[in-house]
């Protein structure tokens, strides 16, 4: 049950309502590895830093049980860096800094012994870096999942359309549904999108939750009511991370099985909001766990 995760390993910076940090680790690499490590399984992570990521937050992914070997550090350069401001509402955010740095030439370097891995989780970046991994790897992966976003609908749209078509699971929001399919009802976006080529399409909404669709079935999930959103940077990614995870530890990838992945990754997600970055999902009790998918379960029984 291997699983590589391709995706910026990074800093963040970042300011909500409740104060604000220097720069901690970040990325979406670094939040799907770390929320992938707690279903039994030892994430494998494909980046690039710079010289100046600190070696403390290496030994951080290493303490996980996460492999870093594919993480390439370029000596004399410097680590993508982002930095946001976040409004009341949250929903809203500014962004204030993006500094590509090495991601800007980011050549993913699958190490020998990687080449072949059975789950595969494509972390938000360019289109072209997402296919290269695919095409490099020896083997099909049994499942391959992709995040993406609007700005590479904008202007990778052809490239963007090439690696979907060699996708299991598509994974975006609402607004990207949108804007991708080119229809408003997200019912028929996600028909649009099943006809690019993945088989599951899961369509993330936010604090109202995420809609898995697949082999003509459709599966919601809520949203774990909370009383604060501390910051929701990284949410997605570890929505991502606990999914992909799931399957993996499972080995099973049929749509039952990618409908508890999906309350998986919402419940690692829901606790990502509670603290800055990646804070809370650094040190998570088994218990903590599990009773947060209890709280999920409970959420959507009912007898009639």
């Amino acid at each position: 049950m291997s699983l590589i995760v391709v995706g910026s390993v990074a800093f963040d910076a970042i300011e909500t309502p409740y104060g604000k940090t220097d720069k901690i680790i970040g990325g979406a690499g670094s939040y799907i590895a770390l929320a992938s490590s707690y279903f039994g399984i030892k994430p494998r992570v494909i980046s690039v830093v710079g010289e100046d990521f600190p070696e403390e937050y290496l030994s951080l992914l290493s303490s996980h049980g996460i492999e870093i070997q594919g993480i390439e550090v370029k000596k004399g350069e410097k680590t993508f860096f982002w930095s946001g401001k976040y409004h009341q509402n949250m929903n809203q955010r500014d962004t204030l800094i993006t500094e590509l740095n090495v991601l800007e030439k980011f050549d993913p370097k699958i190490p020998e012994e990687w080449d072949k891995t059975d789950y595969l989780m494509l972390g938000n970046l360019s289109p072209i870096v997402q296919r290269q991994v695919i095409e490099r790897l020896e083997t099909r992966p049994k499942l391959i999942a992709m995040d993406t976003m609007n700005f590479w609908m904008d202007i990778m749209s052809e490239e963007l359309a090439k690696t979907i078509a060699l996708v299991d699971v598509l994974i975006v929001n609402d607004e990207e549904a949108r804007q991708l399919s080119g229809e408003h009802s997200i019912v028929k976006a996600a028909r649009v999108i099943s006809k690019m080529g993945p088989q599951y399409i899961i369509i993330k909404k936010g604090e109202h939750g995420a809609l898995l669709f697949g082999n003509e079935q459709i599966f919601f999930a809520p949203a774990l009511p909370l009383e604060e959103v501390f910051d929701p940077t990284g949410a997605g990614d570890t929505f991502a991370g606990g999914f992909i995870g799931y399957l993996a530890q499972h080995q099973k990838t049929d749509f039952d099985a990618m409908k508890s992945a999906v309350i998986a990754g919402s419940t690692m997600a829901s606790f990502t909001v509670e603290q800055f970055g990646t804070d809370r999902i650094q040190h998570l009790p088994q218990s903590e766990i599990d009773s947060r998918v209890k709280r999920f379960e409970n959420l959507v029984k009912f007898s009639y």
